[in-house]
C-alpha cells in the first residue's frame, strides 16, 4: 500500500535514531544505486505521444488535455504539480500541441517542456486577472478545434473542467482515461527496469533498517532510519512503521508506538526512480512470534503465492483477488472482506496507485506489461495484523516478482543478499 496518504516521517527524529558514533553499520554500508539508472529518452516520449494519438483516434477523441501530474510527465517529461492555477498541455489528434500557463510561469514551463519532445511548443499565457479558460478556447479556435470532443485527464480538478465547459460550451468534454491508462498500463522494458531498481532499493533499505532496529526504538526513530537508508541508496523514499496492535489498521495509526519483543512490526514503504514507484510491505517480529502470529503469517504467505500463480495474461483482474481471498477464507478468516479488508492489489508505475486494480468486480483481462502490488493481509482488531506486499509484473508466460518474498516473521530477509546480487 502506498504511504503517500499516511506519511509519518519526522525527519527531525533522525538525531534520536542515530547513535553518537554515527549511522548503524547496516545503513552506513549501503551504496548508491543511481549509476544503474537510465533516464527516459526523448525518442521514448515521442513514441508515447504517437501511441496516445492512435488511441485518441480509436476512442474518437479529437484532442487530449493534460494538467499537472504523472500523465503530463509520462508524455512530455515536464514535472508540474497540480495547483489552483490552470496549467495544461493540449495534445491534438493532428497538429501541434500547445501549453496554457500563468504568465509568470512561462519561463519555468518552457524549461520543463524543453526537456522532452514538445520543446518549442506554442505557449499561451494568461495574467492573474484573466480567465485562463478563455485563453485555452482561443488557442483551440486558432487550430480549428472549436466544436470537438476533448478528453480531459482524470486527475484534473473539477474546477478546471467546469471552467472549460463555461468558456467553450460547444466543446464536448470526455474522460481521457482510455488514452492515459491505455498508454501507461502496459510498461515497456525500460519502465520495468526502472521499477526493478526502485523495488530492489526498497528491499535493501528494509534489510538494513531491520538490522539496525532494536526493541525500545520508537516509531519515529524507525522512520528516520529508513529516511537515512534511502539517502544512502540515492532515492527519495518514505515509510510507514506500525507496531503491535496498530498493525491491525491497514493504513496505520498516528498513536505513539515503541518496538517491543514479540510484537509485530509492519513496514510499508516505497521510493521513486525517474518517477517510477516501488511499494513493499514486510511484517516481522524480534526474537519469537506467537503460534497464532506464525499461523496467520503462513496463511498470508500462501495467499500471496496463490495470487501470484493466478496472475496470467487473459485472466480477469478480479480472479487474482479471488485466488488470495479463497485461501484466507478457507483458513477461517472470512468470509469476504471480514479480516482481509482491502483489495488484493493495485496497479503501480508513475503513480503509487494506478490502473488496473485487482479487486472483485473488475473483469478487465490481464495483459503482459501490467504491473501490480500483490498484498494480501489479515487484520485482527486490537491484536495485530500481518500483510505481505511485493510488486509483480506480467509476462506472456505469467507473473514475475520484482523482489523475493518474505521468508518468515523471524527471518524476513534470509535469502535477500543472494537473490539481489
Amino acid at each position: 500500500m502506498s504511504v503517500s496518504r499516511r506519511r509519518i516521517l519526522q525527519t527531525a527524529a533522525f538525531a534520536l535514531a542515530r547513535p553518537a558514533f554515527g549511522e548503524p553499520p547496516s545503513i552506513a554500508k549501503l551504496e548508491s544505486m543511481r549509476n544503474r539508472v537510465r533516464p527516459i529518452a526523448m525518442s521514448e516520449r515521442q513514441a508515447r505521444l504517437e501511441h496516445a494519438r492512435e488511441l485518441m483516434q480509436q476512442h474518437k477523441l479529437d484532442a487530449m488535455l493534460l494538467t499537472g501530474g504523472s500523465s503530463l510527465y509520462y508524455s512530455s517529461g515536464a514535472r508540474w504539480g497540480q495547483s489552483e492555477r490552470f496549467f495544461s498541455l493540449l495534445i491534438p489528434g493532428k497538429g501541434e500541441s500547445f501549453c496554457v500557463c500563468p504568465s509568470f510561469e512561462e519561463g519555468r514551463a518552457r524549461e520543463q517542456l524543453d526537456r522532452g519532445p514538445l520543446g518549442g511548443a506554442r505557449m499561451l499565457t494568461w495574467g492573474e486577472d484573466e480567465n485562463p479558460y478563455q485563453t485555452l478556447a482561443s488557442g483551440m479556435r486558432s487550430m480549428g478545434l472549436s466544436t470537438v470532443t476533448l478528453g480531459v485527464d482524470e486527475r484534473s480538478p473539477f474546477v478546471f473542467s467546469d471552467g472549460i465547459a463555461k468558456a467553450s460550451p460547444q466543446i464536448t468534454l470526455a474522460s481521457a482515461t482510455l488514452v492515459t491508462a491505455g498508454c501507461r498500463m502496459l510498461k515497456s522494458v525500460h519502465e520495468l527496469e526502472l521499477m526493478t531498481i526502485a523495488n530492489q532499493a526498497t528491499l535493501k533499505v528494509y534489510e538494513a533498517v531491520y538490522k539496525a532496529l532494536t526493541p525500545g526504538m520508537t516509531q519515529q526513530q524507525a522512520s528516520a532510519l529508513i529516511s537515512a537508508a534511502y539517502a544512502r541508496v540515492g532515492f527519495r523514499g518514505e515509510a510507514s512503521v506500525e507496531v503491535g496492535s496498530s498493525s491491525a489498521l491497514p493504513h496505520g495509526s498516528a498513536a505513539a508506538q515503541v518496538i517491543r519483543e514479540g510484537q509485530p512490526v509492519m513496514l510499508d514503504d516505497g521510493c521513486t526512480v525517474e518517477g517510477y514507484n516501488s511499494d513493499i510491505t514486510r511484517t516481522f517480529i524480534y526474537v519469537t512470534a506467537s503460534d497464532e502470529m506464525k499461523r496467520v503469517f503462513d496463511i498470508v504467505k500462501r495467499a500471496q503465492k496463490a495470487a501470484f500463480e493466478a496472475a496470467r495474461p487473459g485472466v480477469a483482474c478480479q480472479a487474482v483477488d479471488v485466488a488470495a481471498r479463497n485461501v484466507i477464507t478457507a483458513a477461517g478468516y472470512g468470509p469476504g472482506y471480514k479480516y482481509f479488508t482491502h483489495r488484493l492489489g493495485h496497479g503501480i508505475g508513475l503513480d503509487g496507485h494506478e490502473w488496473p486494480y485487482l479487486v472483485r468486480g473488475n473483469a478487465l483481462p490481464l495483459a503482459a506489461g501490467m504491473t501490480f502490488s500483490d498484498e494480501p493481509g489479515i487484520y485482527l482488531p486490537g491484536k495485530f495484523g500481518i500483510r505481505l506486499e511485493d510488486g509483480m509484473y506480467l509476462t506472456p508466460d505469467g507473473a514475475k516478482l520484482f523482489t523475493p518474498p518474505s521468508e518468515s516473521l523471524e527471518h524476513p530477509f534470509q535469502k535477500l543478499v543472494v537473490l539481489l546480487q
